[in-house]
């Protein structure tokens, strides 16, 4: 499943977060890609410090404040985040993300754009579905989610510069088909109680989505 989830981080967010990130240092992206990405990827990437460190604690706490990202993604933690920046020319080739990061595995990937889609063309996120290329752009503050597992990549930057965090979630459901269900019964579930209020009906439908919940969970 991918999925585009809207304001994650407002304006006040993006505003403090790029005004933190300019005072960062950065370091080739080529240091934290796999042995067969690393000849495809051309960008920046923050070293750590306590001020990255910072900027990850307000996107995971704007995570875990999202209804939409925690029923699609079932999050048991963020295993790992990036900050990246691509300048004019840079690019990342096809590539599939690791499967363990951190020691967890990764279930899905992120991208949440930091610079307004005003302040550069091209650079944008291509997932491969196995049918065709999706070219995927959308503005600062709003996310991309999607399987870890799909090949993807990031077009070069034809001018500007692209700011984005990227990141990898381990999910309590490990299987996509799964998840998805999950997701779109917590979508029926809330269109239910909204409409009807707490019906035997809803109550017979919560309790099917929260069993099958607890019978796919990990751990």
């Amino acid at each position: 499943m991918f999925l585009v989830i809207g304001n994650v981080l407002d304006q006040h967010d993006l505003a403090a977060i790029r005004e933190a990130a300019a005072e960062l240092e950065y370091t080739d992206g080529k240091s934290t890609a796999g042995r067969y990405a690393r000849d495809v990827k051309e960008n920046l990437q923050a070293r750590p410090s306590d001020e990255l460190e910072a900027i990850f604690a307000t996107v995971r706490g704007k995570l875990w404040a999202s209804e939409v990202f925690k029923s699609a993604a079932r999050p048991r933690k963020v295993a790992r985040m990036l900050l990246s920046r691509y300048r004019t020319g840079m690019e990342y080739g096809l590539h599939v993300d690791d499967p363990i990061m951190k020691d967890a595995r990764t279930d899905l990937s992120f991208t949440l754009p930091l610079a307004p889609l005003r302040d550069y063309a091209g650079g944008g996120l291509i997932l491969d579905d196995g049918i065709e290329e999706r070219v995927i752009r959308v503005e600062a503050g709003d996310m991309v989610l999607y399987p870890t597992s799909a090949l993807h990549r990031v077009e070069p930057v034809a001018d500007g510069e692209r700011m984005a965090i990227v990141g990898w979630v381990t999910s309590w459901v490990r299987d996509p088909a799964r998840r998805e269900v999950l997701h779109d019964l917590d979508v029926a579930t809330r269109a239910i109680f909204d409409e009807h209020g707490k019906t035997p009906a809803f109550d017979r439908l919560f309790k099917a989505k929260s069993n099958l919940y607890r019978m796919w969970a990990d751990g």
